[in-house]
């Protein structure tokens, strides 16, 4: 058996190319800094807010409503307004963001709103979430390129 070629590997001579883990690895840092702020401040609204049994899952539907008109309000600011750095958006839209907003302890609840024999409040939690978050992200942007346009003019 012979040794691969790694020469064939190896970046064309002068040329500088990073080793990928250097690159990646402050995408990796932010995104989990940002995880770690989000799944928090999840966590500590599902605290102050508990989900009665039974009882509609109040928390969850506004974190992922407000998550997402957030998020479209930060997509247009980054995208239309302002160069952001290239960790803003790893760290904003990734980490905070997706640590924020929840779609594992969504299906939890509409799988225990079923199990306590609630399946219409279950179906209707997963299409008002569903209708809720896409609503509130259009929202969100739209308002927020108004306001911009305003303020321009």
């Amino acid at each position: 058996m012979t040794a691969p070629d790694t020469d064939s590997l190896r970046a064309p001579a002068g040329t500088a190319r990073p080793a990928a883990w250097r690159t990646q690895t402050p995408v990796v840092a932010v995104v989990a800094a940002g995880g770690a702020v989000g799944a928090t401040a999840r966590y500590a609204l599902a605290l102050g807010w508990p989900v009665q049994p039974g009882g509609f899952p109040w928390a969850t539907f506004w974190t992922n409503v407000v998550g997402c008109a957030v998020i479209g309000v930060f997509m247009v600011i980054i995208t239309e307004v302002s160069a952001a750095h290239r960790l803003v958006r790893p760290f904003f839209g990734t980490g905070v963001l997706g640590g924020f907003t929840t779609f594992s302890t969504y299906a939890v609840d509409i799988q225990r709103l079923v199990d306590d024999g609630r399946p219409r409040v279950g179906l209707a939690y997963l299409a008002a979430t569903l209708v809720a978050a896409l609503t509130a992200v259009w929202l969100a942007s739209a308002a927020t390129r108004r306001v911009l346009k305003w303020r321009q003019s």
